[in-house]
C-alpha cells in the first residue's frame, strides 16, 4: 500500500495525529488475517491466497482519492480494510517456500520476499515524481493499476507446488523432492496448536521480528515527514532518499542469504548459529546505527549514510527469523508464520501511534531524538534475546508428533502405519517386512 501525506498541499489540514492515525490504520487489523492467511494458504494454496489479497488491496488503493474526499474517517477505514486483507499475504508465502525450496537454498530464496522493498524504492521517487507534474490522485491510480498488473503476471507463472508445474523438468523436479525429503508431508496432519504454544523457538522468532518489525515499520513510514520537515527537504528529494534505503536492503538481503547457504551448504556454522548470525545484523548492528540516526542532527550526509546502512542490514532478517520459521517446521510454515505475524505486526500501528504523539505540535530534534532512540532500544534488546535462546533445529511436532501421552503417540503411528498398508494395494510385504511390487 501506497503512502503518501497528505497535508494543505492536497487540500487536507490534518494535523501530524491525524496523518499517523491514517499512516497506522493499515497495521489496526492487519494481525488479525495473519493465521486464517496461512491455514487459508495451506487449504487453498499460495497462488491463489497471495495473489488475491495483494489484487484486493490495490483495488481498494485505487479508491483512496474518493474516500479522502469523503471525510479522514472514510480513508482510514479503507486503510484498515487493505491491512485486514493483506494480512493473509505474508503468511501463504511460508507455505510456498516450505512446498518449492531446499533447505540449504533457504535463505537466498526468502530474500525474494523483500521484493517489498523494491516496490517501496521504486514507489518512493516515482510518487515524488508523479506529484511535481500530476494531481496527488494520480498518486493512487498509478500505483493500483501497476499492482494489477503485478497480479495478472502472477497468476499467470506461479505454481503451489513443484508437481503441479507444467514445465518443471524431471531433474528439477526429482532434486526438489529429495532435498525436501521425509520432512514435508504428503498428505496434511493436524495442527498442533499445544505444541506450538509452548515451543521457545516459536517465541523466540516473534521477539526477533516485532523488535525489526517496529524499526522497520518505523523508519519506513517515518522517514519522508523526517526528511521534509526536520531537514526541510521537497518532497522529490524526500521520495528519492526514502526510497534508496530499502533498495539497499533488498540487495543486503540477496547477498547475505547467498552467504548464509554457502555456510549452511559447506557446513561451516550450523543451521542455528547461521540464524544468530543473520540476526546480529538485522536487530543488533540496525540498533547501532539507529543511534547514529538519532545523533545526526540537521547533518543531513550523516542522516543518509545512518538511514540507508540501518534500514540495509535489516536485510538480513531474510535469513534470520524468517527462514527460522520454515527450518523449524516446514509442514506447518504457514501457520506458524501466521502466529508470529499475530504478534509483531503490532508495531506498525503502536510504533505510529507513538512518533504521532511524541511529535504533535512539536516537530523538533529533540524529539526525532527519541523516537529513534527507542526504536534502538526495541532493536537491540530483541536482537539479544534472540541470541541467547533461539533455535533453529527441525522440531519433533513437525512430523506428526501431537499433544498427549506416549501410548496415544504410539496408537497414532499404528493406526498411521496400518492406512499406508490399505492405501497401497500394489505393494505386498515379504518376511522382512519390505514391501514388494505385486506381480500383474
Amino acid at each position: 500500500p501506497v503512502s503518501v501525506s497528505l497535508t494543505d498541499d492536497s487540500g487536507f489540514p490534518w494535523d501530524e495525529t491525524v496523518q499517523n492515525k491514517i499512516l497506522g490504520s493499515f497495521f489496526w487489523f492487519h494481525w488479525v488475517t495473519q493465521i486464517p492467511g496461512g491455514l487459508l494458504a495451506r487449504r487453498y494454496g499460495t497462488k491463489a491466497i497471495f495473489g488475491l489479497s495483494n489484487f484486493s488491496c490495490c483495488i481498494l488503493n485505487l479508491l483512496i482519492p474518493t474516500c479522502a474526499y469523503a471525510g479522514y474517517k472514510v480513508l482510514v477505514a479503507n486503510r484498515v480494510l487493505q491491512g485486514l486483507i493483506v494480512g493473509m499475504a505474508w503468511p501463504s508465502m511460508h507455505h510456498l517456500t516450505a512446498q518449492w525450496i531446499p533447505p540449504n537454498e533457504r535463505s537466498k530464496f526468502v530474500s525474494a520476499y523483500l521484493g517489498s522493498s523494491v516496490g517501496v524504492a521504486i514507489t518512493y521517487p516515482l510518487c515524488g515524481m508523479i506529484l511535481n507534474y500530476l494531481p496527488w490522485e494520480a498518486v493512487f491510480y498509478v500505483t493500483g493499476a501497476l499492482g494489477t498488473l503485478w497480479f495478472i503476471v502472477w497468476w499467470l507463472l506461479v505454481y503451489d507446488s513443484p508437481s503441479q508445474h507444467p514445465r518443471i523438468s524431471e531433474k528439477e523436479l526429482k532434486y526438489i523432492q529429495d532435498s525436501l525429503g521425509p520432512a514435508l508431508a504428503k498428505t496434511k496432519m493436524p495442527i498442533p496448536w499445544k505444541s506450538i504454544a509452548v515451543s521457545l523457538p516459536v517465541y523466540m522468532v516473534i521477539v526477533a521480528q516485532w523488535g525489526g518489525g517496529w524499526g522497520l515499520f518505523t523508519l519506513m513510514t517515518q522517514a519522508p515527514t523526517y526528511f521534509s520537515v526536520i531537514l526541510g527537504w521537497n518532497i522529490r528529494m524526500a521520495g528519492i532518499w526514502s526510497g534508496i534505503p530499502h533498495l539497499c536492503r533488498w540487495l543486503f538481503a540477496l547477498s547475505f542469504g547467498i552467504f548464509a547457504d554457502y555456510l549452511l551448504r559447506n557446513k561451516k556454522l550450523s543451521r542455528t548459529n547461521v540464524r544468530k548470525l543473520a540476526v546480529l545484523f538485522s536487530n543488533v548492528l540496525q540498533g547501532l546505527l539507529v543511534i547514529g540516526l538519532a545523533y545526526s542532527g540537521c547533518n543531513s550526509t550523516a542522516a543518509i549514510l545512518f538511514l540507508v546502512l540501518g534500514t540495509g542490514v535489516h536485510g538480513a532478517v531474510t535469513s534470520g527469523p524468517l527462514s527460522n520459521v520454515v527450518d523449524i517446521s516446514p509442514n506447518f510454515a504457514s501457520v506458524l508464520q501466521g502466529v508470529v505475524g499475530l504478534v509483531t505486526n503490532t508495531p506498525g500501528f503502536v510504533s505510529a501511534y507513538l512518533v504521532g504523539e511524541l511529535t504533535f505540535e512539536n516537530q523538533t530534534l529533540e524529539r526525532w531524538k527519541l523516537v529513534f532512540l527507542i526504536t534502538s532500544g526495541m532493536l537491540i534488546v530483541s536482537g539479544l534475546i534472540y541470541l541467547l535462546f533461539a533455535d533453529s533445529e527441525l522440531q519433533p511436532w513437525n512430523n506428526g508428533v501431537v499433544e498427549g501421552s506416549r501410548e496415544e503417540h504410539e496408537s497414532l503411528s499404528t493406526k498411521r502405519e496400518m492406512i499406508s498398508v490399505v492405501q497401497t494395494p500394489s505393494h505386498t510385504l515379504n518376511e522382512n517386512g519390505e514391501g514388494n511390487r505385486t506381480k500383474r
